[in-house]
């Protein structure tokens, strides 16, 4: 059973929107817990019927076809992980167990738990298409001009927070943004109801590994993912003026409240030479007062990252309440955990600015939403 969060009424809401987007996984039987947390441990039980191989997207013309893998050719990791791509092979999804060190304070899984299962399944579903885990799913030209993915923006919403040994399902998938990058969204359901529980979308530029800047997608390479990707658009985030498109106005000093001092760790560096973008979650949450960690938890995070951070850098988080948008204003906007049994419930957003303690650069920027916590059951 999930900690409870959003009221039903809320849930069911978010639920409605998307009856008509997510489509089916391919391999629907059901799995009972036990053999979940086994297999998802390493060890799969002896009564469990063969996985279905995955499927590998093969283009021929302008369709897409489908060719089954012999199970035998996937790695030991993919051969055990819960995950595959969806029947179309337009998207993928996986469950994952919520393990006892990715629980907080509140009893339930971390922001950063989150966003790292994000990460983990959108490489996934890379991989299960053909793409190298080296650089975070690169392609064959990518890797020849030595590029590799970087976040230029995440976005990410939280209607209830999945506690240890809950099962969570999340759906995946990618398209072209632009000339500039590719959008990847999420849809996370509780895998024992299929209740939404949260959304996000990304934004992805290309960079030049050796010379650290960005760099436009050419044809080659977006030929080389496209195939992959819807041939429609499709949104986790479909309603308009969702909250998901807001700019984020920058935060200026004085800051109200702040952390300096902050020193990357090596653990906090990724395969790209740099910090991970999960680690300027962990960076912004530092300079939120005590007194609403104690009393709300986060419902929407969203970050616009600008520069890169390395690992001899030192980072100050700033952090001030966003007096300008009004209670009302806040609770009209689509894709927020929001309801009849909301309205009058106070809503706390702020804004944050992660910058260089040298040079004063600024590093990332940030908005942030709280709901108060659900009462204790």
């Amino acid at each position: 059973m999930l900690s409870r969060g959003v009221p039903a009424t809320a849930a069911k809401a978010h639920n409605d929107v998307f009856k008509e987007t997510t489509r089916p996984v391919t391999n629907p039987r059901s799995i009972d817990l036990f053999s979940v947390r086994r297999r998802n441990s390493g060890f799969l039980c002896k009564s469990s019927p063969p996985r279905v191989s995955p499927l590998t997207a093969v283009k021929t013309g302008e369709q897409l076809s489908t060719v089954a893998v012999d199970l035998k050719e996937k790695s030991l990791a993919e051969r055990l992980r819960l995950g595959s791509l969806t029947e179309n092979g337009l998207s993928y999804t996986e469950r994952f167990v919520i393990r006892c060190y990715e629980v907080g304070i509140n009893k339930t899984a971390t922001v950063e738990t989150i966003a790292n299962l994000l990460q983990e399944v959108g490489g996934n579903h890379a991989q299960s298409v053909g793409f190298s885990t080296d650089g975070f799913a690169t392609t064959t030209t990518m890797r020849k001009l030595h590029l590799i993915w970087v976040t230029s923006r995440m976005h990410i919403e939280i209607y209830r927070y999945p506690a240890w040994s809950d099962v969570v399902e999340i759906e995946t998938w990618c398209q072209g943004e632009g000339r500039i990058g590719t959008r990847r969204d999420w849809i996370i359901k509780d895998y024992a109801n299929g209740e939404v529980i949260g959304r996000a979308t990304s934004k992805w530029v290309m960079m030049n590994s050796d010379t650290r800047r960005l760099q436009k997608v050419n044809d080659d390479i977006r030929d080389e993912y496209l195939i992959f990707c819807p041939k429609t658009l499709r949104l986790a985030f479909p309603e308009e003026n969702n909250s998901s498109l807001k700019k984020i106005a920058k935060l200026e000093d004085p800051a109200e409240y702040s952390r300096l001092g902050l020193v990357p760790r090596r653990a906090d560096l990724d395969m790209n030479k740099h910090v991970n973008n999960v680690t300027y979650i962990g960076w912004v949450l530092e300079s939120i007062p005590q007194e609403v960690i104690d009393t709300h938890e986060l419902q929407t995070i969203t970050l616009d990252y600008r520069r890169e951070c390395q690992h001899d850098d030192v980072v100050d988080s700033l952090t001030s309440p966003e007096s300008s948008v009004s209670k009302l204003k806040l609770e009209g906007i689509n894709g927020s955990a929001n309801s009849s049994k909301n309205k009058g419930e106070n809503l706390s957003q702020f804004l944050h600015l992660l910058r260089s303690s040298g040079d004063g650069l600024e590093l990332n920027r940030g908005r942030t939403e709280w709901r108060k916590k659900p009462a204790k059951r």
